[in-house]
């Protein structure tokens, strides 16, 4: 290998490490992201969307899928959504109950 074959090499890990590095910082992710993110295809996760069997955010004044990051670690390790469904009522509630 050439010395510039070997430094655009050297270039794109480090850059893979750095994209490595900022999705561990994100917290909430979109489709093509949770993609990258979780392994899944893009076309697994509509169809998961479209059976409701994925938790995701929900904002009724935008119209693109979003996903929690911590939220979708718990469901990868088989935490079931009406579990999750119920630990966001408690925090719910629990931070009502401060006000």
């Amino acid at each position: 290998m050439d010395k510039q074959t070997l430094l655009s090499n050297q270039v794109l890990s480090e850059l893979k490490q750095i994209k490595c590095l900022l999705y561990d910082n994100k917290t909430v992710l979109n489709v093509e992201e949770l993609s990258q993110y979780t392994g899944l295809s893009k076309s697994k996760i509509y169809k998961l969307l479209s059976k409701k069997l994925i938790p995701t955010g929900s904002n009724p004044n935008i119209r693109q899928k979003f996903f929690f990051k911590k939220v979708i670690d718990k469901w990868l390790m088989g935490v079931s959504l009406s579990e999750l469904d119920a630990e966001a009522e408690f925090d719910h509630m629990l931070r009502n109950k401060d006000k």
